[in-house]
């Protein structure tokens, strides 16, 4: 039997959250996996009427405290039948306000009442959905979605003159006061169109709207420039009307930390024309867009000059297929945990990678790069393409199928010295003897680089891979999946937009022995492969090992020339390795703790054209 999940909303209001949760629940209707009751309520007894009505078998809030304070006042330390703790099913509640510290705080209710009570607003529920694909997933309570972009067609031509538009509720920081003086600075003929409604939480009179406009007006200076400021409640289609006549949507928000991200780029993404924005947190998920769309980066006539170009990789991404496709898996996880508590089969891959990276990468969670993290480390992650590297002259008789050994750190030494270069910080976190196998990825990938126009790169296994990290920032477009970021790779070959037998190359760092079914592991890098397209990827290797065998905790295995050669190779379909192994080590030298005594092998294949 389909089970039903209700998703929980307040009551209708001239609110942000409420637009988002309609939004979200108009596409997981569409489900063919689970039933999705919408319902809206203002008190426990409503949800109390809508449990018993529905019997559901999961709850989504859309939960923000100011529009559903019933739920945080209801939660008290003590398991009572008047709060919802009581409710015996799984309760999910999707944070708007999200940022790092707050995922990885969040826990479910039986630690808050077993360990006492900490910061109760985000401890009210057993698992938490955030709609911040920059997240790290570094909490099993915590899952993640992409954003969710409106459908729409954009028929309206451009117009002759600039037109700058912009839009939000009449709440602080908005920003629009700075717009005008951007414009003004930049153009002496342009239009400036704000559209401020009045906010039912924050801003019901609208005043504050009233007293942002009449400040805009003010600062007009130029003859040339034209203000028009309307102040009505946009249904969802006249909203991307009034964005999709415009030449350009700007939004300077001046939030500096502790904010969720803003649904305003994503409503102006779907009409598809150029967007700035301000380098504040709440658009940190359009950060990395290349050329940059901040007004600290660019200026306006810059931004409008580079189109929507640097916006398409995020409209292709974020649609309600995906969406959809986010829901269903995180639910599928969701019930899974529950009836497998001790197992948890779907968090074991992320238990093992969250402990091989705590084990050979020792990495610091206070420390994360852009990508990922509210945090900016300017100099890191700014992309470079003058930098340059010189691939390593491999000798003739030198495989690339070959053991990482002590003369192979030798010869790629100056890979890593390249590496050290463009990712210091993370180079810093790692153990010394294990990077010769990121140097060994990044000199093979490189080197293959010049064999494809236009090449499609995608990373197994991203989080903190210097490897991927440099490529990055030498300007190559890197794909990248990671359970700690956003999936493990059979998630990802089944998601809807993922395009098989597309990518050039596929690269993996030392991750395929940490995956307790590493048949599909390398099934999926395999169907992933376009024709002529190089699998680059390295693995905990001792010739001889068999299950039983001492090795490090984190590994479900160590490799052997059996494994590579006559178990994984032949399900690689169409796939040959690029030269004779070299996989013959007698006299491993890489120790690990003082008593793992193994070594680090290559596998590197092509896929027949």
């Amino acid at each position: 039997m389909i089970k039903k999940i209700l998703f929980v909303s307040h009551k209708k209001a001239q609110c942000g959250v409420y637009e988002f949760g309609k939004n979200v629940t108009d596409v997981l209707q569409l489900s063919k996996k689970y039933q999705f009751i919408r319902i809206e309520c203002s008190s426990l007894d409503e949800l109390k009427t809508a449990i018993e009505k529905n019997a559901p078998d999961a709850i989504i809030y859309n939960y923000y405290a100011s529009v559903m304070p019933w739920v945080l006042t209801k939660i008290t330390p003590k398991i009572h039948k008047n709060n919802i703790a009581s409710i015996q099913i799984p309760q999910i509640g999707i944070i708007h306000e999200i940022t790092q510290h707050v995922a990885d705080t969040a826990t479910n209710y039986k630690k808050k009442f077993l360990f006492g009570v900490p910061n109760a607003a985000n401890l009210l529920f057993d698992f938490y959905i955030a709609p911040d694909p920059t997240l790290l997933l570094l909490n099993p309570h915590v899952y993640k979605t992409g954003r969710l972009l409106p459908s729409y067609k954009n028929n309206f031509p451009l117009p002759s003159k600039p037109v700058i538009g912009s839009f939000g509720f009449g709440t602080p920081k908005k920003g629009f006061e700075k717009i005008v003086q951007l414009v003004q600075k930049e153009f002496d003929e342009a239009v400036i169109r704000f559209n401020i409604p009045s906010a039912d939480f924050g801003d019901r009179d609208g005043s504050r709207a009233r007293t942002i406009a009449a400040n805009c007006k003010n600062l007009i200076e130029k003859p040339g420039i034209e203000l028009i400021v309307t102040h009505d409640f946009m249904d969802n289609n006249a909203m991307l009307e009034f964005l999709a006549k415009n030449t350009i949507n700007v939004f300077l928000y001046e939030d500096t930390s502790g904010r969720g991200l803003s649904s305003a780029v994503d409503i102006a993404m779907a009409v598809q024309r150029p967007i700035a924005v301000s380098d504040a947190v709440m658009f940190r998920h359009v950060f990395q867009t290349e050329p940059s769309i901040c007004v600290s980066k660019n200026s306006l006539k810059t931004i409008i000059q580079n189109g929507f170009g640097p916006l398409q990789q995020h409209y292709n991404e974020w649609n309600a297929v995906n969406l959809l496709w986010e829901y269903d898996r995180i639910l599928n996880s969701i019930f899974a945990k529950q009836q497998n508590p001790s197992k948890k089969k779907l968090g074991t891959f992320r238990n093992l990678q969250s402990k091989y990276n705590r084990l050979l990468s020792i990495p610091d969670h206070s420390f994360t790069w852009l990508r990922n993290s509210q945090k900016v480390v300017e100099d890191d992650m700014h992309v470079d393409r003058s930098v340059n590297y010189q691939p390593i002259q491999v000798p003739k008789n030198v495989s690339f199928n070959r053991i990482l050994d002590n003369s192979a750190r030798k010869l790629y030494a100056p890979a890593v010295e390249k590496l050290k270069e463009l990712v210091p910080l993370t180079m810093s976190k790692k153990i010394a003897e294990a990077n010769v196998q990121q140097a060994f990825v990044f000199d093979t990938v490189y080197r293959f680089l010049s064999q494809y126009d236009k090449p499609k790169l995608l990373c197994v296994g991203s989080y903190e891979d210097t490897a991927s990290m440099s490529l990055i920032k030498m300007g190559y477009s890197v794909e990248e999946i990671d359970p700690t970021i956003n999936y493990y790779l059979q998630e990802y070959f089944t998601k809807p937009t993922t395009v098989k037998n597309s990518y050039d190359i596929i690269f993996s760092t030392s991750v395929i022995e940490h995956d307790p079914n590493d048949e599909s592991f390398i099934t999926c890098i395999s169907d992933l492969l376009a024709p002529g397209g190089v699998a680059v990827i390295t693995c905990d290797y001792k010739d001889g090992w068999k299950p039983g065998d001492l090795k490090p905790d984190v590994d479900a295995r160590l490799y052997t020339q059996h494994d590579l050669r006559d178990r994984l190779l032949p399900l690689m379909k169409d796939c040959n390795l690029v030269d004779n192994p070299q996989w013959d080590c007698p006299n491993p030298d890489f120790i690990y703790l003082g008593k793992y005594q193994y070594t680090f092998a290559t596998f590197v294949v092509k896929k027949n054209l």
